[in-house]
C-alpha cells in the first residue's frame, strides 16, 4: 500500500495491490468466487483505512450486514497494514450480473455498514450507514462522506482466475481535504470519470503508485509512505483457552463430561485448536 498527497495537500490518497492478501483469505476460508470478491474488496478497503490511524495499538473493524445470501462480512485492521476477515457464509453461488461480472451487490444485499475504531479511548468511535449498493466500494464512499464528513472516492476490485484463485486485487481511496478548491474538485471528478474499471488497471499490472498516477498524475502527486499489506491473524491457543475459561465452570464441566477432545476454530483465519480432556480439566481449575 502507498499513502500520498496531491494538489498541494488538497487531496490525500491511498492505493493498494492485495492479490496475495486476498488469496490467503480465500484459502483460509475456502470462499466461492463471489464471496472472495466481496471479502477481498472489504479486506483491501479495511487495510487502507487501517493505515489512516495513527496509534500502533489502534484497531479498526468494518462490518457489513446484509439480507443477501452472504449475510455478513467482518474485517479487522491495524495501523501497520495487517488485516484479517471472514464471511458469515463462505460458499455462495450466483450467476454473473448484467455486466458479466461477479454479482457482489446481490450476494451482500441491503443492510448496513458499520465502522468501529478502537483508539484507546474510553469508548470506541462507531460510524453507521445504510448500504447503498452492496458493492463495498460505493458503500465505503458513502460512509466517508456521510459519517466522517470527508468527501471521498473508493474504488475496489477483485479479479478471479478460471480455477477460482485470485488473479488480481486492489484499489484506492481518494479524499478531499477541507481546503480543496473548486478547480481541484472538478479536476478530480474528471479523472475519476475516466477510470472505467479498477480490475482492468490491476490486470494491466498497475502498482499502487501507478494507480495513483492514473488518477492524480499532473496534480502534484507525492508518494509519502509505503506499507506492506498482509493477511495476518493474532489468534493463538492461549487466546482460545481464555475464551473457553470465560464460558464458565459449568460449560467446561459439560465438555469434560463428554470425554472427547474439543476442537475450536478461529473465525478470522480458520486455524484449528484442539484441547484434550486433561487440558479442559486444567482450564476448569482456572475458571473456578
Amino acid at each position: 500500500m502507498v499513502r500520498a498527497t496531491a494538489a498541494e495537500g488538497q487531496v490525500r490518497a491511498f492505493a493498494a495491490t492485495t492479490r496475495e492478501l486476498v488469496e490467503t483469505a480465500r484459502k483460509a476460508h475456502d470462499t466461492s468466487p463471489v464471496v472472495t470478491a466481496a471479502l477481498g474488496r472489504l479486506l483491501t478497503g479495511g487495510a487502507m483505512m487501517g493505515i489512516m490511524m495513527k496509534g500502533d495499538k489502534d484497531i479498526l473493524t468494518v462490518q457489513v450486514k446484509g439480507d443477501g445470501p452472504v449475510h455478513g462480512l467482518t474485517v479487522t485492521a491495524d495501523a501497520k497494514g495487517r488485516v484479517k476477515g471472514y464471511a458469515d457464509q463462505p460458499q455462495v453461488l450466483l450467476h454473473a450480473n448484467e455486466k458479466g461480472k461477479l454479482d457482489v451487490g446481490t450476494a451482500v444485499g441491503r443492510g448496513t455498514l458499520q465502522v468501529i475504531k478502537d483508539l484507546g479511548l474510553k469508548e470506541p468511535y462507531v460510524g453507521h450507514v445504510e448500504l447503498q449498493t452492496g458493492e463495498i466500494g460505493d458503500d465505503l464512499t458513502y460512509y466517508f462522506t456521510v459519517s466522517e464528513q470527508v468527501p471521498s472516492a473508493v474504488g475496489l476490485g477483485v479479479l478471479m482466475n478460471r480455477d477460482n484463485t485470485v488473479r488480481q486485487a486492489g484499489g484506492f481511496i481518494l479524499q478531499l481535504m477541507p481546503n480543496a478548491s473548486e478547480e481541484t474538485i472538478a479536476a478530480l471528478e474528471l479523472r475519476l470519470a475516466a477510470v472505467d474499471s479498477v480490475t482492468a488497471l490491476l490486470d494491466a499490472g498497475c502498482t499502487p503508485e501507478q494507480l495513483l498516477e492514473r488518477l492524480l498524475g499532473g496534480m502534484g502527486l507525492e508518494i509519502n509512505d509505503k506499507v506492506e499489506a498482509a493477511f495476518s491473524c493474532n489468534c493463538s491457543k492461549e487466546r482460545v483457552a481464555k475464551a473457553l475459561i470465560s464460558l464458565g465452570a459449568g460449560e467446561l464441566q459439560s465438555l469434560i463430561a463428554d470425554g472427547e477432545p474439543v476442537e475450536l476454530g478461529c473465525q478470522f483465519c480458520g486455524e484449528k485448536y484442539v484441547f484434550t480432556v486433561e487440558e479442559l480439566r486444567e482450564l476448569l481449575t482456572l475458571a473456578r
